[in-house]
């Protein structure tokens, strides 16, 4: 055990997912008060001493996005120079991580941007799951532990009665993270041809791979407005699949997303806690939460004690 002492602090974004996770540790959470002003600023206080200790911060950089980044910003710099002898962000959802390179003119590298921020404001290490692209992890400059809800969401579906199942991807992009999960769960592999002429509208191209009479798993880290979702499902059903599934880390769920899953032929929709879920959401018959606060809290604690974390990011 390192001399420090571990102390596990949580912002607003989602309470439930912290409360879970300093549970699992068996810690106390941090006292720290978080408020508004009636301008919109965001205060921060740490309520108890903090110097020489090993603190963890957990905060989704989910809607609001813009508010809870800077909340996690103003955290991080209250750790700093309340003298923590080290800081580490624990971000189970990264936001701004779509905007990872330049595919148009003149538009920014926003993921970087964010990466730039944390760094300066403190964090000498970031802790986060299922990045929308892995190299991301080459935008921060300090280390980085890049966890997958893959082996909670495997062990989900490998207990389902599923017949001749078929994992596939959504797009040309996800297939590597659709072989893995085929690999372990002796499943085919397919893609949906995707074209997507802009942000949030994608259209179903063709499907590659035979769905026919067979249960299928659509895997993706991010539902958004289920678009995706929703089309490929339909799509899937119209070749001939017996049922379709879906395997998606982030709910992030904007727009008309319930709606979508709700009226779609999907049997279900897995996802986790990384992003708490509307109570719109939470109201979905079709949409199960698998939690990966233990999986955060093993890797907060091997971290804490310099213990290897390379077994989690299997």
């Amino acid at each position: 055990m390192r001399e420090y002492e571990l102390k596990v602090f949580g912002g607003r974004s989602n309470t439930a997912l912290f409360a879970e996770i300093v549970k699992a540790l068996g810690v106390q959470p941090g006292m720290i008060e978080i408020e508004d002003f009636s301008d919109g600023e965001t205060f921060v206080r740490i309520e108890e001493n903090i110097r020489g200790a090993d603190v963890f911060a957990v905060q989704s950089i989910c809607h609001p996005g813009n508010a809870n980044l800077m909340e996690m910003l103003i955290m991080m710099d209250a750790f700093r120079r309340s003298s923590a002898e080290r800081i580490t962000a624990v971000i189970p959802y990264y936001g701004y991580a779509r905007q990872d390179r330049k595919v148009q003119p003149r538009v920014p590298i926003t993921a970087k941007l964010v990466a730039n921020l944390l760094a300066a404001a403190g964090a000498d290490r970031v802790i986060t799951m299922d990045l929308h692209a892995g190299q991301i992890q080459g935008f921060f400059d300090i280390p980085v532990d890049h966890l997958y809800a893959a082996p909670i969401m495997i062990d989900y579906f490998r207990l389902k009665e599923v017949e001749d199942l078929v994992v596939v991807s959504p797009d040309a992009g996800g297939v590597e993270r659709a072989r893995a999960y085929a690999k372990r769960l002796n499943a085919g592999l397919g893609i949906i041809d995707k074209r997507r002429d802009r942000a949030n509208v994608a259209e179903v191209v063709r499907i590659i791979g035979d769905v026919k009479d067979r249960d299928v798993l659509l895997v993706d880290d991010i539902v958004d407005t289920a678009g995706t979702l929703s089309q490929g499902a339909q799509a899937l059903m119209e070749a001939g699949a017996r049922r379709v599934f879906a395997s998606c880390t982030h709910a992030v769920l904007s727009g008309p997303a319930i709606q979508r899953i709700d009226a779609s032929p999907l049997a279900e929709v897995a996802v986790t806690d990384t992003i708490p879920l509307s109570e719109e959401g939470a109201r979905s018959e079709k949409i199960s939460v698998l939690s990966v606060g233990h999986l955060l809290a093993e890797a907060i604690r091997r971290i804490h004690e310099g213990a290897s974390v390379s077994s989690l990011f299997v």
